[in-house]
């Protein structure tokens, strides 16, 4: 028998054995396509969360659920549930054919039902699994699985994803605001808040702060708080610590509606090994490498998915598309890829192992980051695609087809690592530090970059932003306006996590609110006014994201100033765009007359300082504008003389006619 089935590139002919097909319409009646089991068998099936998992249906006039789960060598499996008294023998499946999904359809079962798998594994033994596909789950210490459907009604942001097509990341401001949504605000233990009240409260504030994008951590179910969804049980299943699948649809309306994109942490690197879930989840190694030295990830007592087995690519990236198909999610951030790709990352040398080249690369790995970035581009073109890595592999936000990984952004960790050393020094000591200010700038066009100052540098004893800036109790709140203000201004696109914004000084807690009382503080307030000014000036501005990724969008006026600890630069736009000239002053000393180069005549105006006494600084006098003078330095043939407070940034803007070498055909937009 031959079937016609499309890849999804070009047709292709599968021959499938008489008796394969005659097995599989002998099995159930609730019919799942050949098709869709070939690709799935073949790891091109891309949305298998459609057939796979607990689906309400009508079967010859009759309501139920099809169930279907993956399980190629359980002797038997059951689904069992509160609607047969969790009965193995009540409900057996039968497998489809030889492609290893087993199916039951089981009438009079509604959504809310609660229900797992019941295996009879290969070695013998009986174990109860929650549904790798299920769309909900219980809130635990619960660990069943919950029937929901997928239809959440109509979608009301038909306007935003219109306002995606038409305006494409690369050349607009993205300015990412990073939550966890349990402890953004938490009145007590355990009282979460639900999607809902986060819909009516998060995206107003961030959009009102002039943040373009939520990034969530995971959301996905998981057994352990204090992992922060990053070690799931349930890919598929929206975390019910906040509620029901239809709340999450109206939390990401609600920021569309705002104006606010949504990211979301993904985790396909490793998951958990609680017994409900993927861990040998037949009885053998399925959805994890049979050998255990690839498989276990000592750091975090996890498992690594099997990334060269076709079944694990097609569940993988059908998860992706889900979050994206489902709750329009506007992109991923792809957690871990350093130790994705390779075999050697934090293990002991006993569990090190080599490809077929003899190297540590992980090529299944590899691949598959490929071919996700492949089909989710396909799909949705205007997606985020986030790699959060730490290692120095290139081209990972190179196209497939020129050998990169085909990512859209790479959070750039060697910078923050650098920036945060730097202003953790005492200002007294920055000299001798001083490269490690303006390195940054030697790779900074190599990928496209995100500036991460996320969860991962204010816990496990790093200490908030705030609490690892040196000096007196002032001095740290001006070090922190320098630093978030030349994080601003520095290329690339923005994160920060939530509490940096005014101050947080304990670092975080997942299992308690953020510390909002600090507001009622004068310094923590004016931090608040500070990062919503500096904020709403890069979303003004476009000279400070529109040449985000070309290197002419930058110019160094002064970089080898380390006596002084100052640093001056321009950014630049387009034609039209008036140019950035930002004045960083990373020392103690202020400067009642401070000269710096620029490139023509005209006038500079003020866009902001951070030494402002509304913002908590000294109030030292800046002049709202300045005049060039024809008296060259650093290079250029005029230069402009202001004050400059210690520990400050003036950020000025500049004549529109600096000459910017730019094509006039480029200024469209």
């Amino acid at each position: 028998m031959t079937i016609r089935i499309s890849s999804g590139i070009m047709p292709i002919t599968v021959l499938l054995l008489d008796k394969v097909v005659e097995a599989w319409m002998f099995a159930s009646s609730a019919v799942i396509s050949n098709e869709d089991l070939y690709l799935f068998n073949t790891g091109q099936s891309f949305h298998a969360y459609r057939f796979l998992g607990a689906h309400p249906v009508q079967m010859d006039g009759t309501a139920g659920v099809r169930f279907a789960v993956w399980a190629p060598h359980a002797r038997a499996v059951s689904v069992v549930g509160d609607f047969n008294g969790w009965d193995a023998a009540v409900h057996p499946m039968e497998p489809a054919g030889t492609t290893g999904v087993w199916v039951r359809f089981v009438p009079g079962v509604g959504e809310g039902a609660r229900y797992k798998y019941e295996l009879l594994d290969a070695n013998g033994s009986r174990r109860q699994k929650a549904d790798p596909f299920a769309f909900r789950s219980e809130k635990r210490p619960g660990t069943n699985s919950i029937v929901a459907s997928l239809d959440h009604g109509d979608w009301n942001d038909a306007a935003w994803l219109a306002y995606k097509r038409r305006h494409p990341p690369y050349e607009r401001p993205v300015l990412i605001y990073e939550v966890h949504l349990g402890s953004w605000r938490l009145d007590a233990p355990e009282q979460f808040p639900t999607y809902e009240q986060l819909a009516e409260q998060l995206p107003p504030y961030v959009a009102s702060m002039g943040y373009t994008h939520i990034e969530l951590l995971p959301l996905t179910e998981h057994p352990l708080d204090r992992s922060w969804g990053y070690q799931s049980t349930g890919y598929f299943s929206a975390t019910s610590r906040y509620g029901s699948p239809e709340g999450l649809k109206k939390f990401v309306e609600s920021c569309h509606a705002h104006g606010i994109g949504v990211i979301l942490d993904w985790v396909p690197g490793h998951f958990c090994k609680d017994d409900h879930g993927l861990r040998l989840f037949d009885g053998t190694a399925l959805f994890e490498n049979a050998d255990s030295r690839i498989a276990e990830k000592p750091l975090w007592g996890t498992l690594a998915f099997d990334f060269g087995k076709p079944e694990v690519r097609s569940f993988l990236i059908s998860n992706a598309l889900f979050w994206m198909d489902v709750y329009h999610i506007d992109g991923l951030r792809v957690d871990a890829v350093a130790s994705m790709i390779d075999l050697h990352f934090d293990k002991p040398d006993h569990m090190k192992t080599l490809n077929k080249y003899g190297t540590s690369e992980y090529l299944e790995a590899l691949q598959f980051l490929r071919q996700l970035n492949e089909v989710v581009f396909r799909y949705h073109p205007d997606s985020l695609m986030m790699a959060e890595d730490s290692s120095a592999y290139p081209a990972v936000t190179s196209p497939t087809y020129l050998g990169g990984l085909g990512f859209n952004y790479k959070w750039n960790m060697g910078w923050m690592n650098d920036f945060l050393k730097y202003m953790q020094t005492d200002p007294d000591e920055r000299p001798k530090l001083h490269s490690q200010l303006t390195f940054s700038l030697w790779y900074a066009y190599s990928e496209n970059y995100v500036l991460p100052l996320s969860h991962d540098e204010v816990v496990h004893g790093k200490r908030s932003l705030l609490h690892k800036m040196p000096g007196t109790y002032e001095e740290k709140f001006a070090n922190l306006r320098l630093l978030l203000g030349y994080w601003m201004t520095h290329p690339g696109k923005k994160l920060l996590f939530m509490g940096g914004e005014f101050g947080q000084f304990d670092e975080w807690k997942f299992d308690a609110g953020l510390d909002w009382m600090l507001l009622t503080y004068p310094l923590h307030d004016s931090m608040h006014r500070f990062v919503r000014k500096l904020n709403r000036l890069y979303l003004e501005e476009p000279s400070l994201w529109r040449r985000d990724h070309q290197p002419d969008g930058f110019a160094w006026i002064d970089v080898n100033n380390a006596a002084q600890s100052v640093l001056s630069f321009i950014r630049k736009g387009g034609a039209l765009d008036p140019p950035v000239v930002a004045v960083c002053n990373f020392s103690r000393r202020t400067y009642e007359a401070f000269r710096i180069g620029v490139p023509r005549a005209g006038v500079y105006r003020l866009k902001l300082n951070s030494d402002e006494s509304d913002f908590g600084g000294s109030g030292l006098a800046i002049p709202a504008e300045i005049e060039a003078e024809k008296c060259p330095m650093h290079g250029q043939p005029y230069s402009v003389e202001m004050p400059l407070p210690a520990l400050a940034i003036l950020i000025w803007s500049a004549p529109v006619e600096l000459p910017l070498d730019i094509e006039a055909d480029e200024t469209s937009h």
